[in-house]
């Protein structure tokens, strides 16, 4: 008799592009997270142009940090401060984003992956934060000149959000590390998340897709906080939901 049992979700996360120091690379505290949840990590370079493809076989999308966005992508304007920019990567995340999006398949965006998830669906983006906001607080601290560290700071969290459910408070210390925010959301999206500080957006959630959340900070930074972990078990119960993950076995 065939007995039924559930699968380990398969969880996409782009890597870093060309450009970076260690091309097609990724720190490792994502995949942490994603395997302390109960998902299986894969990892999917900047390079294919066909997102169904890539998608088809998985069950979630995670969309990590890394440098900036060209602001030609968002109607923006240049700035010194932006670092970093992939065109190949842009595209690419771009075009899983989109699917993702369409097809209803639970995305999580992580700071950069939280301003592809905007940009990609219409919205624009703040090329530097302080020009808007100030310094009242240093979502990414440069102790000097060329040298960038995240930085920690208090998150005011909407309390009939999906992720205020989740992470079951409405305040929560974040790590960050970012110096582009969103500006002007797009049609389906809202904040719910702010700076306790300086209000930047620090989280939004498409209203009408079943699981698709952005985070401007890195939850993976704060692995042994089980506020954080609860995102990504939420992330990988979603992928549950999606598809049952049955397997068959003898």
């Amino acid at each position: 008799m065939m007995a039924k049992k559930f699968r380990p979700p398969l969880i996409g996360i782009t890597t870093y592009g060309r450009q970076e120091a260690c091309p097609f690379s990724l720190p490792g505290t994502y995949l942490d997270a994603v395997r302390a949840a109960g998902g299986i990590p894969v990892l999917l370079p900047p390079g294919e142009s066909d997102p169904a493809r890539l998608l088809e076989p998985l069950d979630g999308l995670i969309i990590p940090g890394g440098g900036d966005i060209d602001p030609s992508l968002y109607n923006g304007e240049p700035h010194p401060t932006i670092y970093s920019v992939d065109s190949e990567r842009d595209n690419f995340e771009l075009n899983l984003a989109q699917f993702a999006l369409e097809n209803d398949i639970p995305i999580l965006g992580i700071c950069r992956g939280l301003q592809i998830m905007i940009v990609v669906s219409g919205g624009n983006l703040i090329p530097h934060v302080p020009d808007v906001y100030g310094t009242s607080v240093n979502h990414r601290l440069e102790p000097e000149p060329g040298m960038r560290k995240a930085t920690e700071h208090m998150v005011k969290i909407k309390s009939q959000s999906r992720l205020a459910k989740l992470v079951q408070t409405t305040e929560i210390s974040v790590v960050s590390w970012h110096h582009q925010a969103v500006d002007t959301l797009p049609s389906g999206f809202c904040a719910v998340a702010y700076a306790v500080e300086d209000g930047v957006i620090e989280a939004v959630e498409h209203q009408f897709h079943p699981w698709a959340i952005g985070l401007q900070w890195h939850p993976e930074l704060s692995a042994n906080d089980p506020n954080h972990q609860r995102i990504f078990r939420g992330f990988i119960e979603a992928t549950h939901n999606k598809k049952g993950l049955l397997i068959r076995s003898a």
